[in-house]
Order: structure tokens, then sequence, then C-alpha cells
């Protein structure tokens, strides 16, 4: 590990953002260029002092989740990612599978989404960035440790994750995550992550094992979906996927029609927030780019 080239990479890396660039607030009283520390370490769910110790050349080795991480919060390229992973003593991450890094201009497009929930997964299922909005939506995944965040496997072996959906859409979401997973395991065969998933999940759920044996097909798409939120109630949400074939990253978002219930709803979600998000925490309401591709109609889970 490299400690002292490093931490001149972080430097320079910090020193070339504006808050603007990550999403943030530019705030006042900026005496130099770049972003702070504290919102580097903020943006990759480290502690500062563990980032600031990293800067000075004197913290411990990160891990290959903490690089990751960091590459993503300072926006770094893939050539500028590898560089990171060398310069600690890590093997960079294989390209010829799903990455789980994040390029910097699909990161940039979902900071600028402020009033709609969007979220990065990969065709596997696995989220890999959320902004503020799908969070309120759909709850903080990235807080969770990684084998957590992959939305095919919650939904079969959490039953938390299907509070998400009234009940009379479950059967539709179960068979849509099946149905797409088989074509990325086709897709990919030599790629050793949806192999893994289909072993785990066909072992520990009879649902998703007699659902695979159906051998239906279907690919992540647009559609229409209903969600139940603690607070706001039900949404009705028009689902938008933008597809990046480049790393099999899919960009993900919810918009509502404006002049409809789920409009008014999806504004209101924006002023509730990140507050509670237990399912008894409030009553609910009363009822009532060129980079990617855009996909057609069909049905899928967020």
């Amino acid at each position: 590990m490299n400690r002292a080239e490093l931490a001149d990479f972080l430097r320079r890396g910090r020193a070339r953002l504006t808050p603007s660039d990550v999403g943030l607030t530019p705030g006042t009283r900026r005496r130099t260029p770049g972003l702070r520390r504290e919102e580097v370490a903020q943006l990759a769910g480290m502690s500062v002092d563990y980032y600031t110790r990293l800067e000075q050349s004197r913290g411990p080795r990160p891990s290959r989740q903490m690089l990751t991480a960091l590459a993503r919060a300072l926006r770094l390229t893939d050539v500028e990612q590898d560089h990171l992973f060398h310069l600690a003593g890590e093997e960079p991450p294989r390209r010829e599978t799903a990455s789980a890094h994040v390029r910097p201009g699909l990161l940039l497009i979902l900071d600028r989404l402020h009033d709609t929930p969007a979220q990065v997964v990969n065709d596997c299922g696995e989220v890999l960035a959320q902004n503020a909005m799908a969070k309120a939506l759909v709850g903080d995944v990235m807080s969770r440790p990684r084998r957590e965040r992959n939305l095919t496997r919650l939904f079969f072996l959490d039953p938390t994750a299907r509070t998400l959906f009234p009940q009379e859409d479950l059967a539709g979401h179960a068979r849509a995550h099946v149905a797409t997973l088989r074509a990325v395991a086709a897709a990919r065969p030599d790629d050793p992550e949806p192999a893994s998933l289909v072993a785990e999940l066909r072992a520990s759920s009879e649902e998703f094992a007699r659902l695979w044996d159906e051998h239906e097909v279907s690919q992540r798409n647009r559609a229409t979906k209903r969600f139940v939120h603690p607070v706001v109630g039900l949404l009705e949400l028009d689902c938008e996927v933008m597809v990046s074939h480049e790393h099999h990253h899919l960009l993900v978002v919810h918009t509502a029609r404006p002049g409809t219930e789920a409009y008014e709803r999806l504004q209101l979600l924006r002023v509730v927030g990140l507050q509670d998000m237990t399912p008894n925490s409030a009553p609910p309401a009363k009822s009532a780019p060129p980079a990617f591709e855009e996909r057609g109609s069909g049905g899928w889970p967020p």
C-alpha cells in the first residue's frame, strides 16, 4: 500500500469536485475549492476521522468495499478506480462481470433527480446507488451489507420486503424477478454471480424453485407499479428503465403524472423524506440520455 500516493490521489480527487457535482448544497464560507473531507466521508459512508487519516497518510489499509465507496463518492472513472485499488495494494475489480462501480456520468444524472425516486441497479438486481427520494420510497438499501442489497434475494428471503407492495401484486413481482434472473443467468453462463444467486434461492425458497422450473424469461422494463408507503399511502408510479450496456447497469426512475393523486403523494413524500419508515410509525394517507437505451413495456419489481 502506497499511503503517500493514496493520500495525494484522494486530496486531488476531492479538490476537483464541487458540491453541485455530487448533489450537495454549496453552503457558504468555503475557503478552498472542492469538497470538504466530511462531505466525501458522508458520500462514502465512512467516518470523517477515518477519511481524514487516509488523506494524512496514516490510515489503515482500506477494504475493497471501502475503496469502491470512495471511487463512487469521488466520481472516479474506471481507470481512476483501478489506480485507486492499485495504490491501496488491491487488484482492481474484474470488468467481465457486472461491476459494482457506477460511472460518474450515471451518478451525475442520479444526483440531478431531486424530486423523483431513482436508483441504479445491476441486471442481477443489486442496488448500487440511490437518491434521497428512492430511500424515502423503498428504504435505505445502501446502508445494508452488500449481500442484503439484492432486490431479488430480499423479495424471496426477507418477508418485510414484500410490505412495499399491495398483496394482490406480489405474485406478479415474484414471477418477474425469476424470469429476469433466468435471462441474466443464461446470458452470462461464466459469471458466478447470477449462478450463485440462483442456486441459493432454489435451495432457500420453494416459491422461487417452483417459478424457476416454469422457465419463463423476461427483462427489466418500464411499467406501472404500486407501492404502499407507511406515511403517504398507496402510490401508483410509472417506472422507466434506462440501460447502460457497459457494466450491465440500469437507471430506474419512478414518476407520477402531474395532476394525479399519486403526484400529490409523491410531493408529500419529498417533504416527509427519510423520517421513520417503520410500517406503524404513522397512519397512512386517506385512501385514495444518449448513453442509454430505453426498453419496452413490461412489469418488474423496483
